[in-house]
């Protein structure tokens, strides 16, 4: 810690700089020497602090939300000690501390959303400082996704103002009709008029049937329900002479909702955002690229598990309550035992066969899908699999698993 003072040396004054900490307070005075200290800032004189950084939960985080603070300022921590809740792509995971010391500083809020890796979210100090005189760093807080930037409004030369196109509104009493695409094609391809009929469409939609009727009316020769087509006004002459006049078409969509949609219509363009966490973001993700980077082929085939009903009912008898889906995860361990090929995964380098048999279960969550791990399922009895595929549903519901309870699988099977 240093302090700036100043010393009178015959009409010379000397900047000196102190290497021991002095008593916080501005004009406090030297009688030794004259040695005067001008000023001393808390900045200077605070206590350094031990920064606690996002950490990377799970292979694929890049971002988490801080869930829950289970220590508060002031609070001792030992290393080891859950210091907060983190919610990572996969998972809500304990925190730990990797230091001792005080909590001294909540940079991030519980509650705190997108906070990228490696962000600071909070200040240690050693035992026995003062935690209330923590410096807070000045990369301190909570730096959440970037938001979009504005857009910047730049000058333009002075020249013509161009307007934007008007709006096509609806023509007062002239009743627009929903039309089916078929029927939109007949009645603009042959110039029919639609104005004085009913049509018997579902919802009132014009359809290709009422088109191709009005079409044989017309062949007919009947002119009692045919209108010549009126074409349209010319343009009006705008300010640009280069912008054409929009022309509305002949049938244009009417901007009104179906006959069988009850009470008051929603605005159109309206939404509802629904906000998705990080678990949600990272499936829709996954999801995606699975369906347009890999390969797929697909095959079924029925099986007959009438033996296997049979012993579940025997187990039962003694207690042991086994699943369907207990059975296919052992029949598929097996399975990949005799078929190593199939136990691989591709890195993007090379194909990687793997010798432990882990196989991932889904299960359904309010948080989203996620998938825990039996390992080495192929050497477990279905007694077994049936516990650890009960253990590892209930923490996945919890949002208590760890990393490597969902991280590392070589197949998966659904429930």
């Amino acid at each position: 810690m240093a302090a700036s003072l100043w010393v009178s040396c015959g009409g010379k004054v000397a900047r000196l700089l102190l290497g021991r900490p002095l008593v916080l307070g501005a004009g406090v005075a030297f009688a030794r020497g004259g040695w005067r200290c001008l000023h001393g800032t808390r900045e200077l004189l605070g206590v350094p602090g031990i920064k606690v950084l996002m950490p990377a939960l799970s292979p694929t985080m890049e971002e988490g939300n801080v869930v829950k603070w289970l220590k508060k300022e002031g609070e001792t921590v030992s290393t080891g000690d859950a210091l907060c809740e983190i919610e990572t792509d996969k998972a809500v995971v304990t925190m730990e501390s990797s230091e001792d010391g005080i909590l001294a500083k909540i940079l991030v809020p519980e509650g705190s959303k997108n906070v990228r890796l490696g962000s600071v979210i909070g200040l240690l100090v050693e035992e026995g400082q003062d935690w209330k005189q923590v410096e807070i760093p000045a990369d301190g807080g909570a730096p959440s996704s970037p938001a979009p930037p504005a857009p910047a409004l730049t000058s333009s030369p002075a020249g013509p103002s161009v307007s934007a196109p008007p709006k096509l509104e609806r023509q007062p009493g002239k009743l627009l009709v929903r039309l089916s695409p078929a029927a939109r094609i007949i009645l603009e391809t042959h110039g029919l008029d639609t104005t004085n009929l009913i049509p018997t469409g579902p919802r009132g939609i014009f359809t290709k049937e009422d088109a191709l009727k009005l079409l044989q009316e017309k062949q007919k020769g009947k002119p009692t329900e045919m209108k010549p087509v009126v074409s349209p006004a010319p343009p009006q002459p705008t300010a640009v002479p280069s912008q054409a006049a929009a022309v509305p078409p002949a049938y244009p969509r009417p901007a009104v909702p179906p006959l069988s949609t009850p009470g008051q219509p929603a605005a159109p363009g309206t939404f509802t955002e629904i906000p998705a966490s990080n678990i949600r973001r990272v499936i829709a993700k996954r999801l995606t690229e699975s369906k347009t980077t890999i390969p797929h082929a697909y095959a079924a085939a029925d099986c007959g598990i009438d033996a296997i009903l049979r012993l579940r009912k025997e187990l039962a008898k003694d207690d042991i309550k086994v699943s369907v889906n207990d059975f296919i995860i052992k029949a598929t361990a097996i399975t990949l035992k005799q078929m190593p090929d199939v136990n691989a995964t591709w890195n993007g380098e090379v194909c990687r066969q793997l010798h432990s048999i882990d196989v991932s279960i889904a299960v359904a969550t309010d948080r989203g899908l996620i998938t825990p791990i039996i390992r080495d399922a192929a050497s477990k009895g279905i007694k077994e699999i049936a516990a650890s595929a009960k253990a590892l549903a209930k923490k996945a519901r919890d949002g208590k698993l760890l990393p490597e309870e969902y991280q590392g699988g070589s197949f998966s099977c659904g429930q």
